[in-house]
């Protein structure tokens, strides 16, 4: 009774729907060739060219434009206006609708130091305070989620879990912890999940973070590099709004392991990330607690 219902709507279609079935005596409606180009040599080849012609004369163009190649009135006036349309939808502009969050100051978390080098302090479970009030200053706006493949409490940021929940729609078992329907926090493994979420929120207008192991987070590689390409070209449009930095915090890194030692060990996504313009991307590595604090506020 807690778990939506939403609706689904599933469509299967053939692949190359709609395109030449054969060609060349060959099936390509539902089959891997109609993944590329149906029809190589339609300029030299006279066979390819007319089913070329059946093809596009199949979408009936006179029923669309008039004798001047103008599409008819009739039609254009069915075309949505203002930001009903795909490409003026604020949502789809997301830093047309991005909020500032309020951020405590990061120095009240601090680890107090009477001598360098004094005080331990695990640096993640110190952040973890800093987290937890930002979730707390901005819980009226609704604007800043935490994503993970799992590893909150393993990377030692379970005091977020003082102020939200992990949010989690299917059955509850007792046993699980911080578990319900509304949570800030959304926790999956599957990497190329969070990394997803965290991009449809930014790109949307909010503002998030994914935490991973360094060693794992290779996984979304491609997905990190098409957002920065997002990134770079959109940054030349000028009707397109800035919108939230990506933020990806790892831990377990090369240079600090626990128990899991070699397995756990590959800094090779900051080599992919520092491959990237200055303008796209930054790469911090805190030495400590309050370097992280400072970091992650400018963040």
């Amino acid at each position: 009774a807690r778990r939506p219902r939403w609706p689904m709507i599933v469509l299967k279609t053939p692949k190359g729907w709609t395109g030449p079935k054969v060609v060349d005596g060959e099936q390509v409606e539902g089959t891997y060739r109609a993944h590329q180009v149906p029809l190589s040599a339609p300029r030299t080849n006279p066979e390819h060219l007319a089913i070329l012609e059946r093809w596009m004369r199949s979408y009936r163009p006179e029923e669309l434009f008039d004798e001047t190649g103008r599409l008819r009135p009739e039609l254009a006036e069915l075309a949505p206006r203002g930001e009903r349309r795909m490409g003026a939808n604020p949502h789809a502009n997301g830093g047309v609708l991005l909020r500032d969050l309020r951020l405590p100051d990061f120095r009240r978390y601090a680890v107090q130091l009477p001598a360098p080098g004094a005080v331990d302090a695990e640096d993640t479970k110190v952040l973890g305070g800093f987290l937890r009030d930002v979730m707390r200053e901005n819980a009226d706006r609704r604007n800043f989620r935490m994503f993970g493949p799992d590893e909150t409490a393993s990377n030692r940021l379970t005091a977020v879990f003082e102020a939200t929940d992990k949010q989690w729609l299917a059955g509850i078992v007792p046993g699980d912890d911080h578990l319900a329907p509304e949570g800030r926090v959304i926790e999956v493994l599957s990497e190329h999940q969070c990394e997803g979420w965290l991009e449809g929120y930014v790109l949307t207008g909010r503002h998030g973070l994914f935490n991973c192991y360094e060693a794992f987070v290779h996984i979304i590689d491609s997905m990190f590099n098409q957002h920065a390409k997002w990134l770079d070209v959109t940054r030349h449009i000028a009707w397109r709004r800035p919108i939230a930095s990506l933020n990806i915090l790892l831990s377990s890194h090369v240079w600090r392991q626990d128990h899991n030692g070699f397995t756990h060990q590959d800094p090779g996504f900051i080599d992919l990330v520092m491959n990237k313009k200055a303008e796209i991307t930054r790469v911090y590595l805190p030495p400590d607690a309050n370097c992280l604090l400072s970091v992650m506020d400018h963040c």
